[in-house]
């Protein structure tokens, strides 16, 4: 085990404030105001990479990065395998919770809701939008399932790549999107000696309900 020491590793965050009076009434918009910042202003290097957060039959929360590839006010969409260990936790229990974190911006978000399959043609286009190595990779892994070796990967990947040249490769049966609809959103900024900013929307009938949460 490393003899590093981690409790000394600290640094202020400088890069700016978050006051109510700076914040949307509506979380999407100040969502929309966050990503395109971090997107556009601040080149992030992906940030549309997001944690998502499910729960097993056990109650044993389970974590991984994916990409968000779509969001308005209907939800945030992403695309995995709907035989992947995440599907099958979704298919238990359909709440979940995605995690943007942009270390540069000293900012998160936190987003909670319900997740449901998107219609399989919007999954469809997309799969076909998506570089041709992406699609082939996606027809032939088992996601979540043991492999022996990464040869095995690379020879079904060869093999499809041989039946399917020249050809459109089919969207799997078992690939596509899913959306959360949120009740929860918690946008918070790093502020120095840990006093940070955060403020919560909570959803209540057809509004948000919005507070500040001490850090």
């Amino acid at each position: 085990m490393p003899n590093r020491d981690y409790h000394s590793e600290r640094r202020e965050y400088n890069f700016a404030s978050l006051d109510r009076d700076q914040i949307d009434a509506n979380p999407f918009e100040q969502f929309t105001k966050w990503m395109t910042f971090a997107h556009q202003e601040a080149e992030i290097k992906d940030p549309t990479a997001m944690s998502v957060t499910t729960v097993d039959a056990e109650g044993q929360p389970h974590s991984r990065v994916v990409l968000l590839k779509e969001f308005s006010a209907s939800g945030f969409v992403f695309y995995t395998n709907y035989n992947s260990a995440k599907a099958h936790e979704l298919a238990n229990n359909a709440k979940a919770a995605l995690l943007f974190f942009w270390p540069e911006l000293d900012r998160q978000i936190r987003i909670e809701g319900t997740i449901s399959r998107i219609d399989p043609e919007k999954s469809k286009a997309y799969f076909h939008s998506r570089p041709r190595g992406s699609q082939l990779a996606a027809l032939i892994s088992e996601q979540s399932e043991v492999v022996a070796d990464r040869a095995t990967l690379e020879q079904r990947l060869q093999q499809a790549e041989t039946t399917y040249q020249d050809q459109e490769i089919p969207a799997p049966a078992n690939w596509g999107g899913y959306q959360l609809k949120a009740n929860l959103f918690e946008f918070w900024q790093g502020r120095p000696n840990r006093l940070h900013d955060r403020f919560r929307y909570l959803k209540q009938g057809e509004n948000w309900q919005i507070d500040r949460l001490c850090p």
